[in-house]
């Protein structure tokens, strides 16, 4: 049968790697170099050359996604519908494995798969059944605590005894969610694979019908394994079997939810006589944008090794713009997007990334004022997540406490003991006296309409809104200030840090950049239509998180974090808040490995450019509800000076001299030259006169150009935003 077809218009490494023998072969395939088409032929290769059934191949995956694309490429090679093949996600091929043998696994036959809410609510009613306080035990720390040990395999009776009262409390919560689980025929994600591997280890004749049928296992992404998936796969390949293992160490960046980069280093030392091969030439980016990464990543101890290559040319080197601020760097961003659009550039090829999803709220503030469309990439707009929401809702309930619909969003959250029952007896009080519900839980508590836990719950729930009331009457607090009171009061920041993991860093981390974005909201008691800052920034939330996100098919730039930005590829990206302590982050230096694997995220990051790369810092930075001042990142320094050089613009507002740059080329940007001359020399630090505002100090600025903005401290009239070219300003 000839064969060669399979191996057209393919490079050397990439037919080493499809031709390979039918042997343990690990396929380190590096960003861009066409691993999915790789895995296809490998598949395509092994049933005509070895002549093997489709059906005795197991291909599997990370994502339903990746899945259908791959079951699409095999039948549009091949000739062979997908339909029968064992081409799946760990989940989905666990899945099929217990539908076909769910007496030998113990299950029920019409059992229950439960997605993460479904999980959620089951804890939930456990909790209240066993009468679990959840604000000592939150039910999504529940849900981290369960899935982390399924993930390693590990059943509650397997969960080593404490004298911790954390873990013995969590251990008794697992051995209630299985009964619960096992009696009502419920199955959660980690539960398929665990239980699927449990099903082949205590079976061992089906174990050896599976070995025998598989005559060779295909993974694609091996780096994202977890320990329970590894398990399962060598189980499977067994002795007599064989695997083809694709992946990149170098892009291993899920740690944080459980992957194992020892997985593909010690694939070697588990699976015999494996053959490595790597595929080292990339199809995506530019000469310099991959000597940038490749650089990086050589900082970075126990890799595999690889150096990514292009014969497409060196292409532009990477840029590195220094801002004043974040609102210069977000500033500088946008303009940078505008250059292109107006040369014809689809909005949709760029991509602005950042490390911590607090850091949107600036640059999508600057999208919606100078009205460029965009989108949040697997996630929310900064107003529109719900830890955001939640702390405007108290802000609203301050201002006006007869606000239904804030009510009714966080009565209840914090956990603080007041129950759907409560709640329905409240609206129904509220229904028939023609009440609010703030009115109605007063004359509840007044009355003891309710037991007394639930009375007393209400009752300090009406003076928690009374003191945030209060709070927003003191005149010498400034709205940052209120907020990150509020947001105390409320108990939000403790409540999110039980809630383990990196969406509870997150959330967090949202908070503290909400106080930041109402410390630096500007507002005039001239504007008469809002009676106080703390009306016209609630207002401001609603209006950007109603009007901001661009519709589905609408063209528009795309916003997302570096952990969601794997596996795309945009021709324009900007890499964004590139500073020690935000990108690496600060946590990264207090645990093993973290720091390797933030570097890897950096990596992953400029690999999404393919033919432009902006990396931008901030020389000062409020974040987090705090002003920091932090270096530039050690990742810049590690970037090879012949392929980066710095954007330099001549603007209004000189910075601090004090501010130290890493070393690298200098020239003076191309792309935004032609900016206007100075209207006044201002320096951030400087004593200056306003004829109507008397003295002050110059704290901020952004901008450029004749539009340029600077914040002013005045002694008198506290802190206010100027236009430069009309504020008259007088240098002391």
């Amino acid at each position: 049968m000839d064969v060669s077809f399979i191996l057209d218009d393919l490079n050397d490494k990439q037919r080493d790697a499809v031709a390979a023998p039918l042997q343990n072969t690990l396929i380190l395939a590096g960003a861009g170099s066409g691993k999915t088409r790789v895995l296809v032929h490998r598949i395509a290769w092994l049933m005509h050359a070895y002549e093997l059934s489709p059906y005795s191949l197991l291909a599997v995956t990370f994502t339903n996604k990746a899945a259908k694309e791959m079951q699409a490429r095999i039948e549009q090679l091949v000739g062979v519908p997908p339909q029968g093949m064992w081409v799946g996600t760990f989940h989905g091929l666990a899945h099929r494995l217990l539908r076909a043998h769910w007496r030998d696994a113990g299950l029920k036959e019409n059992f229950q798969i439960m997605d993460s809410d479904d999980q959620l609510r089951l804890i939930k009613r456990l909790m209240k059944a066993f009468n679990i306080d959840d604000t000592r035990w939150p039910p999504k720390q529940v849900c981290w605590f369960i899935n982390a040990q399924k993930d390693e395999g590990r059943r509650a009776a397997h969960v080593v005894d404490s004298h911790d009262p954390f873990t013995r409390g969590m251990k008794e919560l697992y051995f209630h969610y299985e009964e619960a689980c096992e009696q009502g025929g419920l199955l959660d994600f980690g539960e398929l694979l665990l239980r699927a591997h449990e099903l082949l280890l205590g079976n061992p004749s089906l174990l050896r019908h599976y070995q025998e049928r598989f005559a060779h296992v295909l993974v694609d992404e091996f780096q994202d394994t977890n320990s329970i998936q590894y398990a399962w796969l060598r189980i499977l390949v067994g002795n007599q079997g064989s695997i083809t293992a694709v992946g990149d160490d170098d892009q291993s960046i899920y740690g944080w939810r459980g992957a194992k980069i020892e997985n593909i280093h010690n694939f070697s030392k588990h699976f015999p006589d494996v053959n490595t091969i790597r595929l080292e030439q990339n199809y995506r980016s530019t000469g310099h944008i991959l000597k940038a990464a490749n650089g990086l990543i050589s900082n970075n101890d126990d890799r595999l090794g690889k150096e990514l290559w292009t014969d497409s040319g060196e292409g532009e080197p990477i840029s590195l713009y220094a801002g004043f601020n974040e609102q210069d760097e977000a500033r500088f961003i946008i303009d940078i997007i505008k250059k292109w659009r107006d040369k014809g550039s689809n909005l949709s090829d760029m991509a602005v990334l950042y490390r911590s999803n607090a850091q949107s709220r600036v640059v999508e503030e600057c999208l919606v004022r100078e009205q460029v469309p965009y989108r949040i990439y697997g996630g929310h707009r900064f107003y529109d997540r719900l830890e955001i929401k939640n702390a405007l809702a108290y802000a609203r309930l301050a201002i006006d406490p007869n606000d239904d619909g804030a009510i009714e969003r966080v009565i209840n959250v914090p956990p603080r003991g007041i129950g759907e029952r409560s709640i329905g007896t409240l609206r129904e009080l509220a229904r028939d006296q023609g009440y609010s519900l703030w009115k109605a839980a007063q004359v509840v508590a007044q009355q003891g309409l309710l037991p007394a836990r639930a009375t007393n719950a209400i009752r300090s729930f009406l003076e928690l809104i009374e003191g945030m009331s209060s709070c927003i009457q003191q005149p010498e607090l400034g709205l940052g200030d209120v907020f990150e009171q509020i947001i105390q009061e409320a108990g939000l920041i403790p409540f999110h840090e039980k809630e383990k993991g990196e969406k509870g860093e997150a959330r967090v981390e949202n908070l503290k950049e909400l106080v930041s974005a109402a410390s630096g909201f500007s507002w005039s008691s001239d504007d008469e239509e809002f009676s106080s800052p703390l009306m016209a920034f609630l207002d401001k939330a609603v209006l950007d998180a109603g009007e901001a996100q661009a519709d589905e098919y609408q063209d528009s730039i795309q916003l997302m974090t570096l952990h969601a930005a794997k596996g795309l590829e945009f021709p324009l990206v900007f890499l964004t808040g590139v500073e020690e302590n935000l990108f690496p982050s600060k946590m990264s230096f207090e645990e093993p490995g973290r720091l390797e694997e933030e570097r890897r995220l950096c990596y992953v990051g400029i690999t999404r450019a393919m033919e432009k790369l902006y990396i931008t810092y901030a020389e000062s930075r409020r974040l987090y509800g705090s002003e920091s001042f932090n270096s530039p990142s050690r990742f810049i320094s590690e970037i090879p000076t012949g392929c980066i050089e710095e954007v330099r613009l001549r603007s209004q507002v000189s910075r601090p001299v004090s501010m130290q740059r890493p070393t690298v080329n200098r020239p003076t940007s191309s792309v935004l030259s032609s900016m206007q001359k100075p209207v006044i020399d201002i320096s951030m630090g400087d004593r200056v006169n306003h004829p109507v505002f008397g003295e002050g100090l110059v704290i901020n600025s952004e901008g450029q150009g004749p539009q340029t903005r600077v914040q002013v401290n005045f002694d008198d009239e506290g802190t206010k935003w100027l236009v430069l070219a009309f504020a008259k300003l007088e240098v002391l």
